[in-house]
């Protein structure tokens, strides 16, 4: 079995959390984009190093990153203070991101950085997290089901040409 590491990421990890939202981002909804320039410019815009590294300077932004043998593998994004249209409360944080390369999603690494930032939501007081999920992502929504998120609502995103129906999931915390 593979040595796992999660830490809470600094401003140091953001070419990490760089590579992995590039890959891990284009290994799950890659192959819904026709066009591949809106792809690459998504992730350009989204995933850049430089983008990461400034949302470290946002208060309300908390990073982890995974490490499996040494190696980044996933990282998961906690945006405090976020609020939704779907939840009548003002204690609100969303899971923004939670991301692990293919090839180490065995490992139920993406429940341990799910459980991790459970935990600092609510270690902060938080009364509820919510996250968005594309409503065709099956194995998602059936990881998020599992552990004790609900459907809450649909909104959609368009990148480039592409238009995407999500789910609104959330979950009490307290």
């Amino acid at each position: 079995m593979s040595t796992l590491q999660i830490r809470i990421a600094t401003k140091s990890d953001a070419t990490h959390i760089s590579h992995l939202g590039k890959i891990t981002f284009t290994e799950t909804f890659g192959h819904l984009f026709k066009d591949p320039k809106d792809l690459q410019d998504y992730l350009e815009t989204t995933f850049s190093a430089s983008k990461i590294a400034a949302s470290f300077h946002k208060s309300t932004n908390v990073f982890w990153v995974a490490f499996a043998e040494a190696k980044p593998v996933g990282y998961a994004k906690l945006k405090l203070d976020s609020r939704s249209s779907f939840i009548d409360a003002t204690s609100v944080c969303q899971l923004q991101k939670i991301y692990v390369l293919k090839e180490f999603i065995s490992l139920k690494i993406g429940r341990e950085l799910q459980n991790q930032l459970l935990l600092k939501a609510r270690a902060l007081g938080y009364e509820h997290i919510w996250l968005s999920v594309l409503n065709s992502n099956e194995r998602a929504i059936q990881f998020y089901k599992k552990n004790g998120f609900d459907v809450i609502g649909n909104h959609d995103f368009t990148i480039g040409k592409e238009h995407f129906d999500f789910f609104a999931m959330s979950k009490k915390l307290l």
